[in-house]
């Protein structure tokens, strides 16, 4: 029988393994080891401070989630390319981590503002006990990528060579391609007293070259004689030089080729030393309210955008035995230490795997994705959608269910003469957006079409502006975001004229109006026409684009007005139900948990009796099965083919569920910098179908880790026994059809407790939240 699961983290226990975990984060090459060396002492107060304290770092617990991101690359189970794929991941995951997350603490550093993370750890221990951690990471991915995944390449006949691999024709070839197509591209940047230091670009690898001027002296350590300067290879240029060499496929790094022929850069000059480095700048900027949002707002962001490619450098990847003297300048020019610099003996930059990929030898490597299924009540030819929406509530859950509904409404709707008005938040679009496309046509065609579209999506800026301005020309009223705040939420409300009445449809969903993204993410989205739902719409809607307050929403809870208070006040009365006897649990499903004020009353809940079931895929800074603090939460994360994106809450509530669905994680930035909302789920079949959601999510035993109560993850793995049937979500659903769904009770009672509960009747009460919260 296989063991039941794997701790992928380190060994389990408190405070002993955890020491020894921080112990091992440094492996130092022989040139290094002295300067990054940790004293016992120091390292012993990181890991006394993170142990004790009730929350998991929220930096900390993003690396969990990229172990568990690497640990789909050592599953054997999957195809080469598959997990090929996971490891090209993690390494995007980290460029983003180190731009956003280590450049906000960089913030706080720069400008000597204090920070105290949640593990305790003040700004300056804290950042070094990070990169502590991410060295172990890169140190993990690099033995993952030669130990597990190079023995394999074989097995598909092709290989990752260097330039000494190569027969004389083949070097003849490569050397072809850098004359004619790699030399004329490359530019030397020297750095000296008359030349001023080069901006480099961030996640592009470049060689640092030290020459020597003065040839006589070429085993002279006379600073004065030598020079520096960089050759930075263009992103444009594919990372591989790919040979045939019969039926094997050779891929040859292009630095290999740079490399090589780099002297015919620097003729008559003695070259000391050509070393391959890749840097990452700060990307985390703030924006102030502007009053002219159309005007400054925008330039501003513009500006911005300029600034984050000249943003100081956070983070440093070199390969070893690197030139010191090369070090030390670069280390003075960026303000940085041997802590953000790593030194990488395998590929720099695991990205480029994606060429091998995607390598036309290899498509039909490549697991095929299952085709979408279509809802019942949508699988007739000429289904008219206007008409099955008007019908009844329908929920779509995607990937498995087609986006193209969403789409395919849209579209109608902008050529429809009976539609009168489109309004709809934009966050991210796909690439070739037929969203863009089709509100482009409804204003072509003389229809109201508003668009509030959030210029500040992180790394979208350009793109969102590109296409905002293209809509803004076609006649649409565009909203560039509201001030500071970022427009997070995913709603659609179409207004459309029938017979005497208008009748309004509404899109309300947790995942982007894109539809690439909708084929990789898991997410939910619920078509309606209640009239509740289109009102509390419209209401919302008249919030962000003009001056309207409304009293109060029905189906919505939205930030920053309401939600944590909201949420606080449905997690209390779940506490008081405990308390009372009566049917109590919760079940979230978040990509993030980090608000310390929502994890204050999940502990409180838990201490109170209320079973919790938390599915949070990424960061979660709650500490489950703590005593006398979170016996009764616990925590597991989904991590496989897709992302889970989803956001459901559940609430007993007596044995009257409440369900929400929306956009929001429980984050600071959901509840205080962000316009977000939720919405509850009211339709029978509709809140049954979300129920079965939940209900899988905490069955699956193929693609679930657990969290425990040190911060490590175990991973789930199904047994060997009969009665232990593998139950993969990522497939399942694809099966699974609306009307078979069954009810399910997430939290049934024992016999005891059935027994208790029913000689127990008072009413449950909903507890207000204080103002301490707000």
């Amino acid at each position: 029988m296989e063991e039941k699961n794997k701790n992928i983290s380190n060994e389990k226990g408190s405070k002993g393994s955890l020491f020894s975990f921080l112990n091992g984060l440094v492996t130092p090459s022989k040139s290094e080891e002295k300067s990054t060396a940790v004293p016992e002492s120091k390292i012993s107060r990181y890991a006394d401070s993170i142990e004790q304290s009730n929350y998991i770092s929220r930096d900390l617990s993003w690396l969990k989630f990229n172990e568990r991101v690497l640990d789909q690359a050592c599953e054997k189970n999957l195809n080469l390319f598959e997990r090929l794929k996971f490891l090209a991941i993690t390494s995007s995951n980290l460029d983003e981590f180190f731009t956003v997350r280590l450049g906000s603490l960089y913030n706080y550093l720069d400008y000597n503002k204090e920070r105290i993370d949640y593990s305790g750890l003040r700004e300056i221990p804290f950042r070094k006990a990070l990169l502590l951690a991410v060295r172990q990471f890169c140190q993990e991915q690099d033995r993952v990528f030669n130990e597990e995944l190079t023995p394999l390449f074989k097995d598909y006949k092709f290989q990752v060579v260097k330039i000494s691999d190569l027969s004389e024709s083949e070097l003849a070839e490569a050397i072809n391609y850098f004359d004619y197509t790699i030399y004329p591209m490359l530019t030397p940047m020297l750095f000296d007293h008359t030349h001023a230091f080069p901006v480099l670009i961030a996640k592009t690898l470049i060689f640092g070259v030290v020459t020597d001027t003065n040839r006589s002296t070429l085993l002279s350590d006379d600073s004065d004689t030598k020079k520096i300067s960089f050759v930075q290879i263009p992103g444009n240029l594919p990372r591989f030089f790919t040979i045939e060499r019969g039926d094997e496929v050779l891929f040859l790094p292009i630095e290999e080729i740079v490399r090589h022929e780099i002297k015919k850069l620097y003729r008559n000059v003695e070259i000391q030393a050509v070393n391959l480095f890749r840097i990452v700048r700060n990307g985390d900027f703030t924006l102030e309210e502007s009053d002219d949002i159309e005007a400054d707002f925008v330039d501003e962001i513009k500006q911005k955008i300029k600034s984050r490619r000249l943003g100081r450098v956070v983070f440093m990847e070199i390969e070893p035995d690197a030139n010191e003297w090369m070090i030390t300048i670069l280390q003075k020019r960026w303000e940085i230490d041997k802590y953000n610099i790593f030194t990488d003996e395998c590929l720099i930059d695991y990205t480029c795997l994606w060429q091998i990929i995607r390598h036309p030898e290899f498509q039909e490597e490549l697991e095929p994705v299952h085709p979408p299924v279509q809802p019942p009540r949508l699988k007739e030819k000429n289904t008219d959608i206007f008409e099955v929406v008007r019908e009844k509530d329908l929920l779509l859950h995607h990937p498995y269910n087609n986006f193209e509904p969403v789409l395919q409404l849209l579209e109608k709707a902008a050529e429809d003469p009976d539609v009168l008005a489109i309004k709809l938040t934009i966050y991210r679009l796909a690439k070739r957006s037929r969203v863009t496309q089709a509100l482009l046509k409804a204003a072509e065609n003389g229809k109201h079409v508003s668009v509030l579209f959030e210029i500040k999506a992180r790394f979208d800026e350009e793109n969102n502006i590109r296409e905002a301005e293209r809509l803004q020309r076609a006649g649409c009223f565009v909203i560039y975001g509201i001030g500071w705040y970022k427009t997070h939420t995913k709603l659609m409300l179409i207004v459309r004229k029938e017979g005497n009445r208008v009748i309004q449809y509404a899109h309300l969903a947790s995942g982007n109006y894109n539809e690439d993204t909708a084929r990789l993410y898991t997410d939910i989205g619920l078509l309606t026409t209640n009239p509740i739902y289109t009102k509390d719409i419209s209401e919302f809607f008249n919030v962000i684009t003009g001056h309207s307050q409304p009293a109060n929403y029905q189906y919505l809870i939205t930030s920053p007005r309401d939600m944590r208070k909201r949420l606080i006040e449905l997690i209390r009365n779940e506490a008081a139900n405990a308390q009372n006897g009566l049917p109590s649990g919760i079940c979230i499903k978040l990509n993030s948990l980090e608000d310390r004020y929502v994890i204050d009353e999940l502990y409180k809940a838990s201490q109170a009796g209320v079973k919790i079931k938390l599915i949070i895929r990424g960061i979660c800074c709650l500490r489950p099965g703590r005593q006398n603090l979170s016996e009764n939460i616990t925590v597991r994360s989904i991590v496989g083919l897709f992302l889970e994106h989803a956001r459901i809450f559940y609430f007993h509530n007596n044995n009257e569920p409440k369900l929400y669905g929306g956009s929001a994680d429980i984050m600071v930035r959901s509840f205080d910098k962000r316009i977000e909302s939720l919405f509850e789920l009211v339709d029978t079949e509709v809140k049954k179908h979300a129920i079965h959601i939940l209900d899988y999510n905490l069955r699956d035993n193929v693609n679930a880790y657990e969290l425990q109560e040190d911060g490590s993850y175990i991973r789930v793995v199904c047994s060997l026994n009969p009665d232990d049937q593998p139950i993969d979500i990522h497939k399942m659903f694809f099966e699974i059809e609306e009307n078979e769904m069954e009810d399910i009770n997430l939290f049934p009672l024992k016999e005891k407790e059935e027994a208790d509960s029913e000689q127990t009747t008072p009413e449950a009460t909903e507890t207000p939240i204080e103002e301490e919260t707000k």
